[in-house]
Protein backbone atom coordinates (compact mmCIF):
# COMPACT_ATOMS: atom_id res chain seq x y z
CA UNK A 1 0.00 0.00 0.00
CA UNK A 2 1.26 2.99 -0.86
CA UNK A 3 -0.05 6.36 0.85
CA UNK A 4 -0.09 9.65 -1.06
CA UNK A 5 2.04 12.65 0.98
CA UNK A 6 -0.09 15.48 1.19
CA UNK A 7 2.06 18.92 1.75
CA UNK A 8 0.50 21.90 3.28
CA UNK A 9 1.12 25.18 2.40
CA UNK A 10 4.38 25.85 4.05
CA UNK A 11 4.11 29.18 6.73
CA UNK A 12 4.03 32.15 5.58
CA UNK A 13 6.99 33.25 7.95
CA UNK A 14 10.32 31.20 7.60
CA UNK A 15 9.48 27.60 8.30
CA UNK A 16 11.35 24.77 10.49
CA UNK A 17 10.57 21.41 8.45
CA UNK A 18 10.91 18.59 10.42
CA UNK A 19 11.14 15.14 8.64
CA UNK A 20 10.88 12.17 10.63
CA UNK A 21 11.94 9.09 8.90
CA UNK A 22 11.89 5.49 10.20
CA UNK A 23 13.36 4.51 13.33
CA UNK A 24 14.20 1.02 14.70
CA UNK A 25 15.33 1.99 18.33
CA UNK A 26 14.62 1.78 22.11
CA UNK A 27 15.55 3.27 25.45
CA UNK A 28 17.19 2.98 28.76
CA UNK A 29 15.57 -0.25 30.02
CA UNK A 30 12.95 0.40 31.58
CA UNK A 31 13.20 3.52 31.80
CA UNK A 32 10.33 6.43 32.21
CA UNK A 33 11.28 8.29 28.98
CA UNK A 34 11.03 4.65 27.11
CA UNK A 35 7.39 4.07 28.23
CA UNK A 36 6.42 7.77 27.22
CA UNK A 37 7.95 7.56 24.24
CA UNK A 38 6.32 4.36 23.26
CA UNK A 39 3.05 4.94 24.23
CA UNK A 40 3.38 8.61 21.91
CA UNK A 41 4.09 6.64 19.09
CA UNK A 42 1.66 4.74 19.42
CA UNK A 43 -1.09 7.00 20.49
CA UNK A 44 0.16 8.78 16.96
CA UNK A 45 -0.34 5.46 15.05
CA UNK A 46 -3.85 4.65 16.62
CA UNK A 47 -5.09 8.15 15.66
CA UNK A 48 -3.10 8.16 11.94
CA UNK A 49 -5.03 4.46 11.50
CA UNK A 50 -8.50 6.30 11.39
CA UNK A 51 -7.90 7.92 8.28
CA UNK A 52 -6.59 4.82 6.50
CA UNK A 53 -9.45 1.62 7.62
CA UNK A 54 -8.85 -1.38 5.86
CA UNK A 55 -5.77 0.05 3.94
CA UNK A 56 -2.26 -1.30 5.01
CA UNK A 57 -0.13 1.26 6.71
CA UNK A 58 2.98 0.78 9.11
CA UNK A 59 4.80 3.26 11.12
CA UNK A 60 7.88 3.81 13.86
CA UNK A 61 6.41 4.54 17.05
CA UNK A 62 10.22 5.48 17.88
CA UNK A 63 11.07 7.49 15.00
CA UNK A 64 8.03 9.49 15.82
CA UNK A 65 8.77 10.38 19.49
CA UNK A 66 12.64 10.91 18.17
CA UNK A 67 11.87 13.61 15.85
CA UNK A 68 9.19 14.97 17.98
CA UNK A 69 12.02 15.21 20.76
CA UNK A 70 14.30 16.58 18.68
CA UNK A 71 11.29 19.57 18.04
CA UNK A 72 11.12 19.82 21.68
CA UNK A 73 14.57 20.83 22.22
CA UNK A 74 13.84 23.76 20.12
CA UNK A 75 10.30 24.93 21.75
CA UNK A 76 9.66 27.95 24.39
CA UNK A 77 7.37 29.24 26.64
CA UNK A 78 3.81 27.51 25.77
CA UNK A 79 4.96 25.73 22.93
CA UNK A 80 7.39 23.60 25.32
CA UNK A 81 4.24 23.47 27.41
CA UNK A 82 1.88 21.88 24.75
CA UNK A 83 4.50 19.64 23.67
CA UNK A 84 5.38 18.35 27.18
CA UNK A 85 1.91 17.86 28.01
CA UNK A 86 0.76 15.65 25.33
CA UNK A 87 4.15 13.69 24.93
CA UNK A 88 4.03 12.88 28.36
CA UNK A 89 7.76 13.94 28.79
CA UNK A 90 10.10 16.53 28.30
CA UNK A 91 13.44 16.32 26.74
CA UNK A 92 13.95 19.70 27.82
CA UNK A 93 14.42 18.45 32.06
CA UNK A 94 17.50 17.51 34.12
CA UNK A 95 19.18 14.32 33.20
CA UNK A 96 16.59 13.56 30.00
CA UNK A 97 18.72 13.97 27.10
CA UNK A 98 20.99 11.53 28.95
CA UNK A 99 18.00 8.76 28.82
CA UNK A 100 17.08 9.67 25.19
CA UNK A 101 21.47 8.71 24.46
CA UNK A 102 21.39 6.01 26.02
CA UNK A 103 18.19 4.50 24.45
CA UNK A 104 19.46 5.60 20.82
CA UNK A 105 23.08 3.59 22.40
CA UNK A 106 21.05 0.60 23.59
CA UNK A 107 19.51 0.19 19.87
CA UNK A 108 22.00 0.92 17.81
CA UNK A 109 24.58 -1.40 19.56
CA UNK A 110 21.71 -3.72 18.44
CA UNK A 111 23.23 -6.59 15.85
CA UNK A 112 20.92 -5.78 12.78
CA UNK A 113 19.80 -2.16 13.78
CA UNK A 114 21.12 1.13 13.16
CA UNK A 115 20.05 4.97 14.17
CA UNK A 116 21.07 7.93 13.56
CA UNK A 117 19.90 11.29 14.06
CA UNK A 118 20.21 14.64 11.55
CA UNK A 119 20.15 18.09 11.73
CA UNK A 120 20.12 20.01 8.63
CA UNK A 121 20.63 23.56 9.30
CA UNK A 122 20.51 26.08 6.96
CA UNK A 123 24.19 28.38 6.17
CA UNK A 124 22.86 31.49 6.79
CA UNK A 125 20.95 30.47 10.49
CA UNK A 126 23.14 31.31 13.84
CA UNK A 127 22.03 27.99 16.15
CA UNK A 128 21.43 29.20 20.01
CA UNK A 129 24.72 27.62 21.48
CA UNK A 130 22.26 25.56 23.98
CA UNK A 131 20.09 24.00 21.68
CA UNK A 132 23.60 22.51 19.99
CA UNK A 133 24.62 21.27 22.73
CA UNK A 134 21.10 19.83 23.94
CA UNK A 135 21.31 18.18 20.37
CA UNK A 136 24.23 16.34 20.76
CA UNK A 137 24.07 15.00 24.73
CA UNK A 138 20.19 14.00 23.44
CA UNK A 139 20.91 12.58 19.69
CA UNK A 140 24.98 12.62 19.59
CA UNK A 141 23.75 14.89 16.05
CA UNK A 142 26.00 17.84 15.17
CA UNK A 143 24.15 20.28 12.75
CA UNK A 144 25.31 19.76 9.52
CA UNK A 145 25.37 23.31 7.34
CA UNK A 146 23.33 22.80 3.73
CA UNK A 147 22.01 25.81 1.29
CA UNK A 148 18.40 26.11 1.62
CA UNK A 149 18.68 28.95 -1.39
CA UNK A 150 18.84 25.83 -3.74
CA UNK A 151 16.65 23.39 -2.70
CA UNK A 152 16.78 21.07 -5.18
CA UNK A 153 20.70 19.98 -4.23
CA UNK A 154 19.48 20.13 -0.68
CA UNK A 155 16.83 17.85 -1.30
CA UNK A 156 19.99 15.65 -2.91
CA UNK A 157 21.91 16.11 0.30
CA UNK A 158 18.92 14.67 2.48
CA UNK A 159 18.21 12.10 0.51
CA UNK A 160 21.64 10.49 -0.12
CA UNK A 161 22.29 11.18 4.05
CA UNK A 162 18.85 8.72 4.40
CA UNK A 163 19.72 6.26 1.96
CA UNK A 164 22.77 5.66 3.21
CA UNK A 165 21.75 4.95 6.61
CA UNK A 166 18.51 3.06 5.64
CA UNK A 167 20.47 0.04 3.93
CA UNK A 168 19.10 2.27 0.18
CA UNK A 169 15.95 1.02 1.14
CA UNK A 170 14.78 4.75 0.96
CA UNK A 171 16.24 5.82 -1.69
CA UNK A 172 13.96 9.38 -2.43
CA UNK A 173 13.02 10.03 1.14
CA UNK A 174 11.78 14.10 0.10
CA UNK A 175 10.14 14.36 -3.23
CA UNK A 176 10.62 17.56 -5.46
CA UNK A 177 8.82 20.98 -3.41
CA UNK A 178 8.71 20.03 -0.11
CA UNK A 179 12.11 22.10 0.64
CA UNK A 180 11.56 25.64 -0.54
CA UNK A 181 13.42 29.12 0.05
CA UNK A 182 12.11 29.84 3.01
CA UNK A 183 13.14 26.15 4.85
CA UNK A 184 15.65 26.65 7.59
CA UNK A 185 15.81 23.88 9.52
CA UNK A 186 15.48 19.99 9.00
CA UNK A 187 15.15 17.67 11.45
CA UNK A 188 16.09 14.16 10.70
CA UNK A 189 15.56 10.27 12.37
CA UNK A 190 17.16 7.56 9.97
CA UNK A 191 16.24 3.48 11.61
CA UNK A 192 17.26 0.36 9.57
CA UNK A 193 16.46 -3.34 10.97
CA UNK A 194 17.35 -6.28 8.99
CA UNK A 195 16.71 -9.16 11.19
CA UNK A 196 16.95 -13.05 10.48
CA UNK A 197 14.05 -15.20 11.42
CA UNK A 198 15.40 -17.35 14.89
CA UNK A 199 13.59 -20.37 12.72
CA UNK A 200 13.54 -19.31 9.35
CA UNK A 201 10.25 -20.16 7.31
CA UNK A 202 11.01 -23.50 4.76
CA UNK A 203 10.67 -21.81 1.38
CA UNK A 204 9.02 -25.30 0.17
CA UNK A 205 6.16 -25.14 2.15
CA UNK A 206 5.27 -21.53 1.44
CA UNK A 207 1.82 -21.67 -0.84
CA UNK A 208 -0.64 -19.82 -1.72
CA UNK A 209 -3.85 -19.62 0.59
CA UNK A 210 -6.58 -17.36 0.75
CA UNK A 211 -6.70 -14.31 2.48
CA UNK A 212 -10.03 -12.32 3.94
CA UNK A 213 -9.24 -8.72 3.68
CA UNK A 214 -10.69 -6.10 5.70
CA UNK A 215 -13.10 -5.07 2.70
CA UNK A 216 -14.72 -8.71 2.52
CA UNK A 217 -12.34 -8.98 -0.39
CA UNK A 218 -10.53 -13.02 -0.46
CA UNK A 219 -7.41 -13.34 -2.54
CA UNK A 220 -4.57 -15.79 -2.09
CA UNK A 221 -1.53 -14.88 -1.39
CA UNK A 222 2.05 -16.46 -0.42
CA UNK A 223 1.46 -17.87 3.33
CA UNK A 224 4.85 -19.27 4.81
CA UNK A 225 4.50 -22.12 7.19
CA UNK A 226 6.44 -23.39 10.06
CA UNK A 227 5.95 -25.58 13.07
CA UNK A 228 7.78 -24.77 16.59
CA UNK A 229 7.31 -24.03 20.14
CA UNK A 230 6.13 -20.13 20.11
CA UNK A 231 5.34 -17.85 23.09
CA UNK A 232 1.58 -17.34 22.57
CA UNK A 233 -1.55 -16.29 24.78
CA UNK A 234 -5.06 -15.32 24.39
CA UNK A 235 -6.65 -11.81 25.46
CA UNK A 236 -10.26 -10.15 25.61
CA UNK A 237 -10.12 -6.32 25.13
CA UNK A 238 -12.60 -4.49 27.18
CA UNK A 239 -15.20 -4.43 25.15
CA UNK A 240 -15.28 -8.03 24.53
CA UNK A 241 -13.40 -8.85 21.81
CA UNK A 242 -11.14 -12.08 21.66
CA UNK A 243 -7.58 -11.94 20.27
CA UNK A 244 -4.69 -14.15 20.60
CA UNK A 245 -0.93 -12.62 20.04
CA UNK A 246 2.47 -14.85 18.72
CA UNK A 247 5.43 -13.82 19.36
CA UNK A 248 8.18 -14.64 16.22
CA UNK A 249 11.74 -14.54 17.66
CA UNK A 250 14.74 -12.79 15.40
CA UNK A 251 18.16 -14.51 15.56
CA UNK A 252 19.91 -13.29 19.13
CA UNK A 253 16.24 -12.86 20.82
CA UNK A 254 16.60 -9.28 22.12
CA UNK A 255 14.04 -8.57 19.05
CA UNK A 256 10.59 -10.05 17.81
CA UNK A 257 7.82 -9.61 15.86
CA UNK A 258 4.36 -9.53 17.31
CA UNK A 259 1.14 -10.78 15.58
CA UNK A 260 -1.54 -9.71 17.29
CA UNK A 261 -5.07 -10.69 15.31
CA UNK A 262 -8.73 -11.55 16.69
CA UNK A 263 -10.19 -14.85 16.79
CA UNK A 264 -13.52 -13.85 14.33
CA UNK A 265 -12.64 -12.64 11.33
CA UNK A 266 -15.32 -9.81 11.43
CA UNK A 267 -13.66 -8.14 13.43
CA UNK A 268 -11.79 -5.02 12.29
CA UNK A 269 -8.17 -4.57 13.62
CA UNK A 270 -9.51 -0.79 14.94
CA UNK A 271 -10.87 -3.04 17.93
CA UNK A 272 -7.25 -4.05 18.61
CA UNK A 273 -5.78 -1.09 18.18
CA UNK A 274 -7.59 1.07 21.05
CA UNK A 275 -5.73 -1.59 23.22
CA UNK A 276 -2.73 -0.43 22.38
CA UNK A 277 -0.27 1.10 24.83
CA UNK A 278 3.35 0.43 26.35
CA UNK A 279 1.60 -1.41 29.22
CA UNK A 280 -0.59 -3.46 27.45
CA UNK A 281 2.85 -4.59 25.27
CA UNK A 282 4.39 -5.40 28.48
CA UNK A 283 1.41 -7.01 29.73
CA UNK A 284 1.00 -9.88 26.61
CA UNK A 285 5.14 -10.29 26.81
CA UNK A 286 4.39 -11.50 30.62
CA UNK A 287 1.69 -13.77 30.16
CA UNK A 288 2.84 -15.32 27.54
CA UNK A 289 3.70 -19.03 27.28
CA UNK A 290 5.50 -21.61 25.03
CA UNK A 291 2.78 -23.67 23.17
CA UNK A 292 3.75 -26.03 20.14
CA UNK A 293 1.98 -24.73 17.55
CA UNK A 294 2.35 -24.33 13.42
CA UNK A 295 2.04 -20.83 12.08
CA UNK A 296 0.89 -19.81 8.95
CA UNK A 297 1.75 -16.06 7.94
CA UNK A 298 1.25 -14.08 4.69
CA UNK A 299 5.00 -13.02 2.79
CA UNK A 300 4.46 -9.47 2.97
CA UNK A 301 5.50 -5.79 2.07
CA UNK A 302 4.88 -2.71 2.72
CA UNK A 303 5.80 0.84 1.75
CA UNK A 304 3.81 3.83 3.57
CA UNK A 305 4.44 7.82 3.71
CA UNK A 306 2.40 9.33 6.05
CA UNK A 307 2.47 13.11 6.44
CA UNK A 308 1.25 13.48 10.28
CA UNK A 309 0.44 17.09 10.26
CA UNK A 310 -3.38 16.53 10.28
CA UNK A 311 -2.88 13.43 12.92
CA UNK A 312 -0.78 15.43 15.39
CA UNK A 313 -2.94 18.39 15.14
CA UNK A 314 -6.07 15.85 15.98
CA UNK A 315 -3.35 15.19 19.30
CA UNK A 316 -3.64 18.82 20.39
CA UNK A 317 0.06 19.69 18.98
CA UNK A 318 -1.07 21.83 16.16
CA UNK A 319 0.30 24.70 17.51
CA UNK A 320 3.29 23.97 16.25
CA UNK A 321 2.59 24.32 12.95
CA UNK A 322 0.78 27.94 13.98
CA UNK A 323 2.57 30.93 12.53
CA UNK A 324 1.09 33.09 15.50
CA UNK A 325 1.22 31.02 17.89
CA UNK A 326 4.54 28.55 17.45
CA UNK A 327 7.94 29.37 19.32
CA UNK A 328 11.07 28.08 18.95
CA UNK A 329 13.52 30.36 20.02
CA UNK A 330 15.17 28.31 21.55
CA UNK A 331 16.54 26.93 18.08
CA UNK A 332 17.49 30.71 17.20
CA UNK A 333 16.33 34.07 17.71
CA UNK A 334 17.17 35.77 14.63
CA UNK A 335 13.83 34.74 13.23
CA UNK A 336 10.56 33.06 13.86
CA UNK A 337 10.17 29.76 12.72
CA UNK A 338 6.67 26.78 12.77
CA UNK A 339 7.14 23.43 11.84
CA UNK A 340 5.55 23.31 7.84
CA UNK A 341 5.62 19.18 7.63
CA UNK A 342 6.31 16.07 9.73
CA UNK A 343 6.61 13.09 7.08
CA UNK A 344 7.55 9.95 8.28
CA UNK A 345 8.02 7.26 5.52
CA UNK A 346 8.46 3.37 6.63
CA UNK A 347 8.85 0.17 3.99
CA UNK A 348 8.82 -3.34 5.32
CA UNK A 349 9.56 -6.31 3.89
CA UNK A 350 8.80 -9.77 5.22
CA UNK A 351 9.72 -13.28 4.00
CA UNK A 352 10.64 -16.65 5.19
CA UNK A 353 14.26 -15.58 5.88
CA UNK A 354 13.33 -12.25 8.28
CA UNK A 355 12.61 -8.85 7.90
CA UNK A 356 13.86 -5.74 6.43
CA UNK A 357 12.50 -2.42 7.35
CA UNK A 358 13.41 1.00 7.10
CA UNK A 359 10.59 1.00 9.20
CA UNK A 360 8.43 -2.04 9.59
CA UNK A 361 5.76 -4.67 8.96
CA UNK A 362 6.57 -8.24 8.80
CA UNK A 363 4.34 -11.57 8.96
CA UNK A 364 4.80 -15.51 7.91
CA UNK A 365 4.07 -19.53 8.90
CA UNK A 366 2.88 -22.86 7.76
CA UNK A 367 3.37 -26.93 8.57
CA UNK A 368 3.28 -30.57 8.21
CA UNK A 369 2.53 -32.03 11.48
CA UNK A 370 -0.82 -31.98 13.14
CA UNK A 371 -0.40 -29.22 15.55
CA UNK A 372 -2.99 -26.84 16.16
CA UNK A 373 -2.63 -24.15 13.22
CA UNK A 374 -1.91 -20.56 13.63
CA UNK A 375 -3.53 -19.16 10.56
CA UNK A 376 -3.39 -15.61 9.92
CA UNK A 377 -5.35 -15.09 7.01
CA UNK A 378 -7.07 -12.04 7.80
CA UNK A 379 -6.14 -8.55 8.84
CA UNK A 380 -3.56 -8.50 11.56
CA UNK A 381 -1.23 -6.31 14.04
CA UNK A 382 2.45 -6.50 14.26
CA UNK A 383 4.93 -5.12 16.11
CA UNK A 384 8.43 -5.30 16.17
CA UNK A 385 10.25 -4.28 19.97
CA UNK A 386 13.37 -4.54 21.23
CA UNK A 387 13.00 -6.61 24.69
CA UNK A 388 15.52 -5.47 26.50
CA UNK A 389 14.27 -1.36 26.26
CA UNK A 390 10.72 -2.62 25.31
CA UNK A 391 10.97 -0.51 22.61
CA UNK A 392 8.38 -0.66 19.81
CA UNK A 393 10.64 -0.18 16.81
CA UNK A 394 8.13 -0.09 14.18
CA UNK A 395 4.21 -1.39 13.89
CA UNK A 396 1.69 -2.10 11.14
CA UNK A 397 -2.13 -3.00 10.16
CA UNK A 398 -2.43 -5.72 7.63
CA UNK A 399 -5.91 -5.73 6.03
CA UNK A 400 -4.53 -6.58 2.60
CA UNK A 401 -0.65 -8.20 1.96
CA UNK A 402 1.17 -7.49 -1.05
CA UNK A 403 4.09 -9.20 -1.02
CA UNK A 404 6.52 -8.37 -4.53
Amino acid sequence: ERHDLIFSRPCRMQTLCVFLILAICGSALGSFLQKQQTDFGLRVFSEASRSQPGKNLAMSPYGISSVMGMVQLGAYGSTLKTLQAHMGYSLQERGMPRQQRILQRDLDSEHGVEVASGVMVDRKVILEKHFRRSLSKAFQSVPHQVDFSQPEITQQVINSWVSDRTGAMIPNFLQSGVLSKQTRLVLLNALHFHGLWKTPFDPKLTMEMLFYGANGSVVPVPMMRTTQKFNYGEFVTEEGVDYDVIEVPYEGDSLSMLLVSSFDRDVPVSNLIKELSSSKVQEWTKQLKKVNRQLVLPRFSIDSEVDLKSTLSTLGLGDIFNQAKADFSRITTEEPLCVSDILQRVKIEVNEEGTQGSSATAAIIYSRMAVEEHILDRPFLFLIQHKPTDSVLFMGQINQPQSH
